[in-house]
């Protein structure tokens, strides 16, 4: 989202301040999950929390406890204090209300003292009044809160960011100041999809939260989260285990879901989707009637997670962000019908029909009025394949609708026996 894009810029200035928060979890009790009810427990509905106060935290919970059942916290001004007992109580009054828990992080604290080099100019994270907590705390996260606490929302935006800026990180130096040599001198599309995968993949944060012979690794792979609005198959390449869709802006919520269910559905992952700005200004997000079929495109499409971004502008007029009563009604609205037509007894749309693009070819595919042309992998222009593609895409969108899924042609994956028809980036059908 534009919004935690800005936020990446903020982590880098608190990483070079090295004001970071410390907090340990308390030991709690946990509330009995069936607590969290509903005729389709495989559904999360859910609100992200971006304010800056317990208070602040603990008003959205009030509001929305009794027809949301997940919170994404993903407050850096939480996260930014030297202390994070705040954080940890944000999470234990979700839980106690009943909610699922999915925290964001940017970055991940570790054990800095065996490779800190000349970054930080130190061998410890003592000389400046910090401890590296997150992995301690997320192994009593698991503990204390068990299954209601899913994972962990790590980075945001990877493939966008490589779109729009030529890295997943969306700098293009490290906190040192050095250029980011990742995609230097890359050959071709297959060459800058393998680096992309690799770096994302190989990334400090991401090892520590999956690879358990990892010194200071957790024991157990971490569930990963994030949200994305370009290469969503290359993101589950990487590691993740689900990916939102952003629903938002100006995008074609079809493209951008067949996209997304396609690469976790050929690829055994989860999918979601997390409805955002519609504009850069107030009132950001889009009116309550908009948001509410956004709710019912996602539903409907097959989402497991459908989350509404809220963010709380500086200053706010409303305790609940960018969230107004029309917009909590449309959530009430949503998940009454949850209830009412669960996916699991009612018929969704699904994936039968497959648009195949060439392999390796990361285009951004956003040609819009506001996008005129989207860059391969941010590196290069656009090629003379996406004409082609472009046409026979939205050909197929218009007469599939929410029942086509796009994929990439890639030889680890049987995509053929999951699909009644297979069309190809160039025209050519294979019929099951």
């Amino acid at each position: 989202m534009k919004f935690m894009r800005l936020r990446v810029l903020l982590v880098s200035a608190l990483l070079t301040s090295i004001v970071f928060c410390t907090f340990w979890l308390p030991v709690t009790q946990v509330p009995n999950s069936s607590s969290i009810s509903g005729p389709d427990e495989r559904v999360f509905f859910g609100v992200t929390f971006g304010g800056k106060t317990v208070d602040e935290a603990k008003l959205l919970v009030d509001k929305v406890k009794g027809y949301v059942n997940l919170l994404v916290v993903d407050s850096w001004d939480i996260c930014a204090r030297p202390d994070g007992n705040e954080l940890t109580e944000i999470c234990q009054y979700a839980v106690d209300a009943g909610m699922y828990v999915i925290v964001y992080f940017d970055f991940i604290f570790y054990n800095l003292s065996r490779s800190i080099g000349n970054v930080y100019n130190d061998t410890s994270w003592e000389a400046y009044g910090i401890t590296p907590w997150h992995l301690p705390w997320l192994k009593d996260a698991r503990e204390n809160w068990d299954s209601t606490f899913l994972g962990v929302y790590l980075y945001d935006e990877p493939g966008g960011n490589q779109i729009e800026t030529g890295y997943w990180g969306g700098n293009n130096v490290t906190r040192s100041g050095a250029p980011i040599r990742t995609f230097e001198n890359v050959s071709d599309y297959s060459d800058a999809a393998n680096r992309y995968v690799a770096s994302l993949a190989r990334s400090r944060s991401l090892q520590l939260l999956t690879n358990a012979s990892m010194t200071d690794a957790l024991d157990d792979r971490m569930p990963l989260f994030t949200s994305d609005f370009a290469l969503y198959w290359f993101d589950y390449l990487a590691g993740y285990d689900v990916v939102f869709v952003e629903l938002g802006w100006n995008n074609s919520r079809t493209q951008q879901i067949a996209l997304c269910r396609g690469a976790a559905n050929v690829q055994g992952k989860q999918w979601g989707a997390i409805l955002t700005w519609t504009y850069t200004q107030p009132p950001y997000l889009t009116s309550s009637a908009e948001l509410l079929q956004d709710m019912f495109t996602a539903y409907h499409a097959g989402a497991k997670y459908v989350v509404v971004f809220d963010y709380y502008p500086y200053p706010s007029s409303s305790v609940y962000g960018t969230l107004t009563e029309a917009h909590f009604s449309a959530m009430k609205q949503f998940w009454s019908y949850v209830h009412t037509y669960p996916q699991t007894a009612y018929k969704k749309a699904s994936g039968e029909t497959a648009f195949v693009l060439p392999k390796d070819s990361g285009w951004g595919m956003r040609r819009t009025q506001y996008v005129k042309e989207d860059k391969i992998w941010g590196l290069w222009p656009e090629d003379e394949k996406v004409k082609v593609i472009g046409e026979n895409m939205n050909t197929l969108i218009e007469k599939y609708g929410l029942k086509l899924d796009i994929i990439y042609d890639d030889p680890t994956f049987d995509y053929a026996a999951k699909y009644i028809d297979v069309h190809f980036w160039n025209g050519t059908t294979v019929s099951g």
